[in-house]
């Protein structure tokens, strides 16, 4: 891969990482305005969401769960795929490097929540 297409790629990268930010910043905030606007004013707004904290827990463990199948899915197809190059070792280390810092943001996304609860 020569330098020139290596810095498109990474710019192509770039750009589509970012356009999906402001795209899931923007659903969120345009979701905060909805409910705003529903409930009827700001207050309303974090009370409801106090109230239905449970169900928004449910729903992130759910996601959680569906999220690690599929990883343990992706994993088992990847080190298979790997095996067949040669390259295991190496891809085991950067499974496990992402497993850790996934759980980790996973975790420090749950304490952030459970501060803010108490």
């Amino acid at each position: 891969m020569n330098p020139s297409h290596a810095s498109w790629l990474l710019n192509r990268r770039t750009t589509k990482a970012l356009l999906w930010t402001v795209l899931l910043v923007t659903a969120a905030v345009g979701a905060n305005v909805v409910g705003i606007y529903l409930v009827g004013s700001v207050a309303s707004w974090e009370r409801w969401l106090t109230a239905t904290a449970g169900y928004f827990m449910a729903w992130r463990l759910c996601l959680y769960g569906a999220t690690a199948y599929g990883w343990v899915w992706m994993r088992r197809r990847l080190l298979a795929r790997e095996a067949q190059r040669g390259a295991d070792r190496q891809a085991r280390r950067r499974l496990v490097r992402s497993e850790i810092a996934g759980v980790a943001a996973i975790v420090a996304l749950e304490a952030s929540l459970l501060m803010q609860a108490a």
